[in-house]
């Protein structure tokens, strides 16, 4: 039977980190008036209880899970007369295009309706990500820029591109910048990936330590999405906690960590390479920085803000020169765009997954990648996912399964316990 008002609407996010987590759960909020069922995949960037927790979206943590074993819960939950109404896939693109096949075997009476999306800015691998999540019922995009992009990809390659909807990034919010007499705090928003030479991230540190000194009136602050053996959307090989032990910081320099709102609260200049903190903080009116330090490279995702007013520079800052954001760039990217338009960006979005929820039943999943148009890719895709719900391991009780989460377990606290205690002891 079609879900309907009268219906409570049963929602699942799969998601595979601390911010994917973030994003798909206050996504599904958005898309239908009911509390999801949160599941993150175990891997090798699955997140700890502290980095769920600090995301600040649910006082129910989600639910460790394989593929496979997120697969059996959609499968089961359809027979008990349970079953999902939506599923937000809140995975990268490889991920989401496996279990979209592996939905689709499921051969479900009806199955749910498939919303995926990006958590932050698309700098990198924007045709081969898009077309990896195709076949998803509705593919958002964070804003006007990114839809018309997402539309250009799938038209390119005669693929249906009316799964795409725009919307904007679920996280933005908060109270908008209020300069408060007495306090003066830059926020530099580390990112785990970008850069990624030890030298690049000792030069930044470099400057904000030397930018410290320069202004010791300033509080400066080095804000870390992870501690040390913890992974989020990206793994650290460098941490900035290991590089920083090396340098002389004066006391108005330290580290920070928590959730990234409340941080901007008490935020007067927001600087980063790259991170989509940047766009948390322009929807908030929080002077914003984006550094060319290290060049304006594909590599670093700062080409994402070539026209946006806000590239510059440390010398520029150290001067005490402020970027001005351009409100044009802005209005295409989403942010700060005034007026009711953040309230009213997932309406489109809302109103699709209604359509599809009170029609009749789907039909099958049908993404672009298949075995006619990528023989020579897919296989390998879907090999390294390993999403057979019938196997041994993925059965409760298995021995398999028992040995596997073992393994598994024992290597996770060697990576996020052991690891970074044998190297500190390694340091004294």
């Amino acid at each position: 039977m079609p879900a309907s008002t009268e219906q409570a609407v049963r929602v699942a996010v799969l998601a595979d980190s601390d911010t994917r987590w973030k994003w798909g759960a206050l996504t599904a909020r958005r898309l239908v008036a009911a509390e999801p069922t949160g599941f993150v995949l175990r891997g090798r960037a699955t997140p700890t209880a502290r980095q769920l927790a600090e995301t600040g979206v649910s006082t129910t943590p989600p639910r460790e899970v394989t593929g496979a074993e997120f697969l059996r819960e959609v499968r089961d939950a359809a027979l008990r007369g349970e079953g999902y109404d939506v599923v937000v896939l809140a995975l990268v693109g490889g991920t989401v295009r496996a279990v979209l096949q592996g939905l689709s075997e499921l051969a479900l009476e009806r199955r749910p309706v498939i919303v995926t999306g990006y958590v932050g800015v698309v700098y990198e691998k924007l045709a081969d990500g898009l077309l990896l999540r195709h076949g998803a019922d509705v593919v958002l995009a964070n804003s006007r820029h990114d839809a018309e992009r997402f539309r250009a990809v799938y038209e390119g390659v005669g693929a249906d591109a009316s799964a795409v909807v725009e919307a904007a990034l679920p996280f933005l919010g908060g109270a908008p910048y209020t300069p408060e007499a007495g306090r003066d705090t830059l926020v530099f928003a580390a990112q785990p990936s970008v850069p990624a030479t030890r030298a690049e991230r000792v030069y930044l540190l470099r400057r904000l330590i030397g930018h410290a000194r320069q202004h010791p009136g300033r509080e400066v602050l080095l804000k870390l999405r992870s501690k040390p053996g913890e992974h989020t959307t990206h793994l650290e090989e460098l941490p900035y906690q290991r590089l920083v032990r090396d340098l002389a910081a004066p006391p108005n320099f330290r580290l920070v960590y928590g959730h990234m709102g409340e941080v901007l609260d008490r935020t007067d200049l927001l600087v980063t390479v790259s991170s989509t903190a940047a766009l948390e903080a322009l929807h908030r009116r929080v002077p914003t920085a984006v550094l060319t330090d290290l060049g304006v490279r594909e590599v670093l995702g700062n080409h994402h803000f070539v026209g946006s007013g806000l590239l510059t520079s440390f010398e520029r800052l150290d001067a005490g020169v402020r970027p001005e954001p351009d409100a044009e760039w802005l209005d295409r990217q989403g942010v700060a765009a005034g007026g009711d338009a953040y309230a009213s960006a997932f309406d489109a979005a809302r109103e699709r997954v209604a359509d599809l929820l009170a029609g009749p039943a789907l039909p099958p999943v049908s993404p672009y990648y298949t075995a006619d148009t990528a023989p020579g890719y897919l296989p390998g895709i879907l090999a390294r996912h390993r999403l057979d719900v019938d196997a041994p391991e993925a059965r409760p009780g298995g021995l398999r399964r028992l040995v596997r989460e073992a393994a598994r377990g024992a290597y996770r606290h060697g990576v996020q316990r052991v690891a970074p205690a044998i190297r500190r002891l390694g340091e004294l």
